[in-house]
């Protein structure tokens, strides 16, 4: 049964507040106050001295630091030239967006210079930190202010969805562990469907119709509004953030009607898989091979061990989650990747994944079967099946078995609360509830995911209307998944919009293993 929430008046002053938000957001996007922006101006802001321009894309095409030796000299030659007021690269997923993501690099690159655009299909983000922030280390330990100027004030622009800008934010954590601080702080273009971490900082949740003149506000906006700190405070073996601001706001958009004045912690968590050795598995960009694959020693595991494992780590910002919600999102990734045609834009990528949802089965049956061949497959698909969890709950250091209910066929550990294009899936439980169930008011700050269940596709249609709360499930500290196959042969899994197929085997049970992380990001308010 579904939890009661606060009160009708709240929850219906809740909508209001996330409809209006959603018009003014609109009415935002459409970059009117962008035309006031000057084209000019706005170059000189943004665009590196062409010397240093020319060395970042020397290393990272060599992917070797030390071709920005060269272009220090021609830099002494031609005479030194001051750093930019507001330099920033711009990594932009031309697969998102339809078919705005290759016009709007176009336009980028008009803006401020080609050198400064990366395309993520030909420029990964670890290569740029890797050669390009090496590159500019390199030239300041040369003497050369220019560039030490440049790495200080650097900001980055990323154009895309969720999986993108988590994607982005991950790779420049290797900063904090390579102790070369400070790190770029990180604004965004929404490309994507859902856009949850854009709505959060304030960047809005669509692409604009008037996108061209938005950019230029966009852009200015970037190198001028504050700077919010994001604690992550978690590390899950994939990791995933959360904020310091109520989540009990509907719409995130409110959080950051202000200048960020004060600190915002955004908790992040490191996602662990470890799965047996020959297991065929192609992860998302956020997922890399690691070789640290020490599962926390305390909670026995039982049953028999592989000789080998092999393991992946990552991070998310938002959510991760297990079961058909992330087969539905696989299935529509893999088909904007075979026929990129038919995602034109965000309305006609949420009728895909609408279709999807009725296809792969997640009412009852696939709609497109035999009704002759129709069966009650609600607990063959129940995630019960396969699925054994533990967690730990805030301020205790030992594991406690969570029972996962029988009809749940999605389960989501959520850190903002914002879900599947602003969506609160938790709710707002009454104080009486929390305390019956054992919970805590969420907040962003807590280092707790809100982990929650959703049944049959009818049930997830309801929670997305916010006509009733997600089935509620437990609040953890940390997380531990065993997964074992039997008559599965893979597991759907996401984190932050990034789907993959996960391969389980019947003989030895696969783990995701999700912790807090002690590093911190930064992001630009948008608002």
């Amino acid at each position: 049964m579904n939890s009661p929430t606060a009160s009708t008046t709240e929850e219906s002053t809740a909508r209001i507040v996330a409809s209006r938000s959603s018009v003014i957001e609109s009415i935002r996007g459409c970059g009117l106050s962008g035309l006031r922006v000057n084209k000019e101006d706005l170059r000189r802001k943004l665009s590196m001295p062409k010397y240093l321009r020319h060395a970042i894309r020397d290393s990272i095409n060599s992917k070797d630091v030390d071709a920005a030796v060269e272009r220090y000299r021609e830099g002494n030659s031609a005479g030194r030239e001051g750093a930019s007021e507001g330099p920033m690269v711009v990594f932009v997923n031309s697969k998102s967006g339809g078919r705005h993501g290759p016009e709007l690099k176009e336009r980028l690159q008009q803006l401020m210079g080609e050198e400064q655009v990366f395309d993520l299909s030909d420029v990964r983000p670890h290569e740029f930190v890797d050669y390009g922030l090496g590159c500019l280390e390199k030239l300041a330990g040369l003497g050369d202010f220019c560039a030490k100027d440049t790495r200080d004030k650097l900001r980055i622009l990323v154009a895309g969805g969720d999986g993108t800008v988590g994607w982005v934010l991950g790779s420049l954590t290797e900063l904090h562990r390579q102790g070369r601080e400070p790190v770029p702080p990180v604004a965004v273009i929404p490309l994507g469907t859902g856009n949850d971490l854009s709505r959060s900082f304030g960047w809005g949740g669509s692409f604009p119709f008037a996108w061209k003149s938005a950019v230029k506000r966009s852009l200015l906006r970037a190198i001028t509004g504050p700077v919010c700190r994001l604690d992550r405070q978690a590390f899950f073996y994939v990791a995933s953030c959360s904020y310091v601001i109520n989540k009990n706001i509907l719409n995130p958009l409110v959080l950051f009607n202000k200048s960020c004045t004060f600190e915002r912690s955004l908790v992040c968590w490191h996602l662990l898989i470890s799965m047996p050795s020959g297991e065929v598995v192609d992860p998302p960009h956020s997922l890399k091979p690691t070789d640290e694959c020490s599962l926390d020693q305390g909670l026995t595991i039982e049953g028999d061990l592989p000789e080998k494992v092999n393991c992946y780590e990552g991070v998310f910002y938002n959510y991760f989650s297990i079961g058909m919600d992330a087969q539905v999102a696989y299935g529509f990734h893999h088909l904007r990747n075979e026929k990129p045609y038919l995602a034109q834009g965000p309305i006609s990528n949420k009728l895909i994944y609408s279709g999807y949802t009725c296809t792969q089965g997640w009412f009852l049956t696939p709609c497109i079967s035999d009704p002759s061949l129709r069966l009650d497959i609600s607990e063959l698909k129940g995630l019960k099946n396969i699925i054994r969890m533990h967690v730990k709950k805030v301020n205790c250091s030992e594991w406690e078995q969570i029972p996962v209910p029988k009809s749940v066929r999605a389960i989501v550990a959520l850190n903002l609360h914002s879900y599947a294009s602003g969506r609160n899936p938790w709710g707002s439980p009454k104080p009486e509830y929390l305390e019956k169930k054992g919970f805590v008011e969420a907040h962003v700050d807590d280092g707790l995911l809100e982990i929650f269940g959703l049944k049959q596709g009818w049930h997830a249609s309801f929670v997305m209307v916010e006509l009733i709360s997600a089935k509620h499930i437990a609040q953890a500290a940390a997380i531990r998944l065993e997964v074992r196959g039997g008559e599965w042969k893979d597991a759907f899994m996401q984190m932050d919009g990034e789907p993959w197929k996960q391969p389980m085997s019947k003989d030895y049970s696969s783990f995701v293993e999700i912790k807090r992380v002690p590093f911190h990001s930064l992001m630009v308010n948008g608002d």
